[in-house]
Parts: C-alpha cells; structure tokens; sequence
C-alpha cells in the first residue's frame, strides 16, 4: 500500500464531501503522487483522433473547476475529464450531497453541478503546465431558460483550452437535463453545437456525447444516428443511474440521486454492447460504470469501449489503482493473444 492509499483510508474516515475537498487542497499543494512507470506501447490507442499513452481515463466529476489537472494526468492516467462546469456559478443542491456505499463499492451523489463556472474554470485552464489529454465535461445551469445555449456558450468560452468536449445530457441531478435525450431535444442540441463549432477556428477538438445507463435498447439507434448526422465524434457510456439494484446492502442506498461504482459495471456494460452493436464501429465509445480492475476494464473494452474512464472506485482504491489497473490490462490482452488493446475493442 502506498503513502496516498493509506490517506485514502483516513479520508474515507471523514464525510464524503469534506474529504473529497481535502483531497483537493493536497493536490493543489503538491502533495499527489506521481506515476513513474512507463506506459506499455500496447495500451496506447487513438480515439476520435486524440493520441492516448493508455486507455484508462479519470470520469468528470472529480475535479469540477480544473483546480489540479495537472496532479491528476500525474496520476498515471490515459486522459482525464475535468467538469461539470456550467456557464454560470451555482451551488448545487443542499448538502449532505454525497454518500459512500462501503458495503457495495458504491457511491450516491446528488451534487447538482455545483462549480464556479466558466470564466473560474477558464482561468485554471491557461494555468496547466503539464501536457497530457484534458477533456471538459459541459453542463447547464438549473435555471436555464435555454439549456441547449448553455452547452454552445460552454461549448466557445473554452475552445481552444481543452484537447475535447463532453456534451452532459445525462446527468439525473439537475431536473429535466435527461430529457435531451429524446430524439427532437438531441437533434436541436447538437445541430446547434454543430453550427457553433463550424465557426470556431481550427484545431478542431472532439465533441462527445455523454449518455445516461437507464436508456432502453430501442433508444439507442436513434441517439447514435442523431450524433451521425450532427458530426459528434463518439459517445461516453455511461453516466450514473437512477436505479437501485436489489443486491445493495448498505444503508444508504435509499438516498436519491444518481449511484455509481461496482453495482453500475453489468448494467452500464451492457448498454456499452448496445452502442457498439449500433454504431458498427462509426463512432468510438469511451466506456465508464463500475470499473475497478484490470478484468473490468477490459470487459468494457471487449464490449466495444476505445478507452475507459473511472472515478467511484478511487475513493476506495486510492490512486495506486490506476497503475494496477494498466497492468492487469496489459497482461490480460497478452494472455488472449493480442498484440495491441485495439484488437480487443469489441472482441466480446
């Protein structure tokens, strides 16, 4: 166990939310680790143009305001996603927010995309120092009159500071944001995420959407043509979920808002197969739900995933995971046969 999994284990002591702060206020000192270990050329993949040294990527969430990318690409990851950030500040919903499922490697959150907003969220940007692939996850304001304007005013304030975008349709925190789903309110959004790109000045950054686990199969040919037509560069699979599986132990898995970690693995991959089978290889996929090993990330993988992204498992894995996990990974594809991790997209 490393020095930083053991402060895992004393802030798992504290509330979720003050220790998910600390956290951040050691980051922002200098006191992350720092990943040291080579990455395995076999794990490096393209996606939707973007040159990855692996596919193991940190979910949104984490860090709302691009307080520490730089102390998270540290980390050892592939790429991370920073946000949600909305065009305007908001403090989310009331506190307690957040909720550990320790009895089910699980996590509750009802956050409500509290952030500084977009000029905060800009400032930090220009203040990286270290490269790496660095991703905006994209929101709207609770109160918004116009939710689609705020993906597009997102959309521009931060061009040119990210390597790619997040279009957050899913998230079950801020109501009525899941109904952007629908074919009419999708075609809308990203016809106009669309048009202000076109106008944007080149380099062109990827533009994905991020969809919710609680989709029926029959929704998802229509999402993935609707991102075809739009030229949206790939989907993430998925957000958290509304449901509660009947296996969940702890007791607070009563508490409303959207539950991540290891109950979210079988339904979010299975939703991931559905993608891939729909889009026949059109648009990569970035899988997210319930990982935590290398077997998971790799099940993603063979469901279709180009790359894969996790958050939930850290709060009780701590950072060392992710070294763990590119490992395991790479000894997995070596075992059945592969050369490269692209071999196995999609091999289940």
């Amino acid at each position: 166990m490393t020095l930083q999994d053991t402060a895992t284990g004393l802030l798992r002591a504290l509330d979720p939310e003050t220790a998910h702060g600390l956290a951040l206020q050691g980051l922002a000192m200098g006191l992350g680790p720092k990943d040291r270990t080579p990455n395995d050329p076999a794990l490096e993949i393209e996606v939707a143009g973007l040159k990855l040294p692996n596919p193991v990527g940190l979910a949104a969430g984490f860090d709302k305001d691009a307080r520490v990318p730089d102390a998270l690409l540290d980390w050892g990851f592939g790429m991370i996603e920073l946000g949600g950030v909305t065009p305007r500040p908001q403090p989310g919903n009331p506190r307690p927010r957040l909720f550990r499922l320790s009895e089910d490697g699980a996590v509750i959150n009802r956050m409500g995309f509290n952030n500084q907003g977009l000029d905060a969220f800009a400032h930090n940007l220009l203040r990286r120092r270290r490269p790496g692939i660095v991703g905006v996850n994209l929101g709207a304001n609770k109160d918004s009159q116009d939710r689609t304007e705020d993906y597009v005013t997102g959309l521009k304030r931060l061009w040119g500071l990210a390597d790619y975008f997040a279009v957050n349709v899913s998230s079950p925190n801020t109501p009525g944001l899941r109904n952007l789903q629908s074919e009419a309110a999708l075609t809308d959004l990203l016809g106009r995420l669309s048009e202000a790109r076109q106008a944007l000045p080149q380099p062109r950054a990827p533009v994905f959407l991020k969809v919710a686990p609680d989709l029926i199969e029959d929704e998802v040919l229509p999402i993935v043509e609707a991102c075809l037509t739009s030229g949206m560069d790939g989907l993430i699979v998925s957000n958290t979920t509304l449901a509660r599986p009947s296996r969940l132990t702890s007791p607070l898995a009563g508490e409303t808002g959207g539950l991540s970690g290891a109950p979210l693995m079988a339904a979010s991959t299975q939703v991931l197969g559905w993608f891939h089978q729909a889009t026949a290889g059109r648009l990569p996929l970035i899988g997210v739900g319930g990982i935590r090993s290398g077997a998971d990330a790799y099940a993603k993988i063979r469901a279709g995933a180009s790359a894969v992204q996790l958050y939930s498992a850290l709060v009780f894995e701590g950072p060392s995971l992710i070294g763990r996990i590119r490992t395991d990974l790479a000894e997995r594809l070596k075992a059945d046969g592969f050369t490269h991790v692209r071999e196995a997209i999609g091999a289940a």
